[in-house]
């Protein structure tokens, strides 16, 4: 994963004399798991996704080209085949991703949860660092939990969420299908797109975190 996130850095990193990027490691991370669901995906899709102007986007394609990460013809931008590893390894560590409704342990309108795999969760401690991810990127919140016997409980103790709001989680077993010891980040945002971005630098900060040790 060391390789994958050198890889995000370098896409993010600005050419010579170019102007400052508008795009960051999450919106790059983003932009190819978007691309791994699509056979082709389109310059204005990216804006919609990515919440970034049209010529950002062609900074960002251009910089996915230069790492042979992605190509492009007259249908759109498409992942090589070193895209799709590329892709696929983070697939591995993050598989799934979901949406819940504001609940009791979170104040936004909108609240991204990402599973990661149990193999980080000596990364995680008391859950404040993943709090300083996402609040980095506009979150107004975040949560880290984790999957134990289960039940979710609070990283850092044993304490259970969610027990007089079973639907809740019964909902985010269901979606996210963790496995004993997985790790969930719940961010929190009244911007669906914020509560997003922000969840997935979470991820990222936290891998990241790990390839330090």
């Amino acid at each position: 994963m060391n390789q994958q996130i050198r890889i995000l850095q370098k896409v993010v990193t600005r050419k010579g004399n170019s102007k400052a990027l508008t795009f960051s490691m999450p919106h790059v991370l983003k932009s190819i798991l978007h691309l791994s669901n699509q056979k082709y995906v389109s310059r204005a899709s990216f804006c919609q996704e990515l919440k970034i102007g049209e010529g950002a986007v062609r900074t960002l394609i251009l910089h996915l080209k230069e790492y042979g990460l992605v190509d492009s013809i007259k249908a759109g931008t498409f992942l090589t085949n070193k895209g799709k590893k590329f892709a696929g390894k983070f697939q591995t560590i993050m598989p799934s991703q979901t949406f819940l409704r504001k609940c009791c342990l979170t104040n936004g309108k909108h609240n991204c949860a990402i599973l990661l795999k149990g193999e980080y969760i000596d990364d995680i401690g008391n859950g404040m660092q993943q709090r300083d991810f996402a609040i980095l990127y506009g979150a107004s919140d975040s949560l880290t939990l984790i999957f134990r016997e289960g039940e979710f409980v609070f990283s850092g103790d044993q304490m259970r969420c969610f027990e007089d709001e079973l639907e809740i989680r019964d909902n985010l077993i269901e979606s996210l299908k963790p496995k004993n010891e997985d790790i969930v980040i719940i961010t929190s945002s009244d911007d669906k797109f914020v509560a997003e971005i922000s969840a997935i630098n979470t991820a990222i900060g936290t891998l990241a975190t790990h390839e330090k040790h």
